[in-house]
């Protein structure tokens, strides 16, 4: 078997790799906050966070990142409407980024899931993928 012939399969697996960390290690996380905020009175510290960056609405705002990281990463991970996730993501990353440059924080995490979410709306979520299977694009 050529290496060719193993692209789709390298593409799933770094699809499903980078969709769950994003979404298990990082928007699981905001989500769970979220609902502990929004229907148990509890208090979620991200929603000062992002009060802090100058967002107007910040409780709309990181609810938005709570979706983009939790839902964009299942989506990614499953290759279903891939370019659309990606996108959410790349906004979302790009305000981390931003953020953490501003701050001196680690910076290098964020940018990675930002580099992964561009390389996925150009290609998109390749033959393996839910995409593939309902026949939108692939990127090939």
């Amino acid at each position: 078997m050529s290496l060719g012939r193993l692209e789709p399969v390298g593409l799933l697996a770094m699809r499903v790799g980078f969709g769950l960390l994003l979404a298990l290690r990082h928007g699981w996380g905001k989500v769970v906050g979220a609902y502990g905020h929004l229907f148990l009175d509890q208090e979620w510290g991200f929603v000062h966070g992002v009060e802090q960056m100058g967002f107007p609405v910040p409780l709309f705002f990181a609810l938005c990142s709570a979706l983009a990281e939790f839902a964009g990463g299942l989506f990614l991970a499953l290759g279903l409407f891939t370019r659309y996730a990606a996108v959410f993501v790349i906004i979302n990353m790009s305000v981390a980024v931003t953020r953490h440059l501003l701050t001196n924080m680690r910076y290098e995490l964020a940018t990675l899931y930002l580099i992964v979410a561009v390389f996925l709306l150009i290609r998109g979520a390749g033959k393996l993928s839910l995409d593939s299977l309902l026949g939108k694009s692939t990127g090939r």
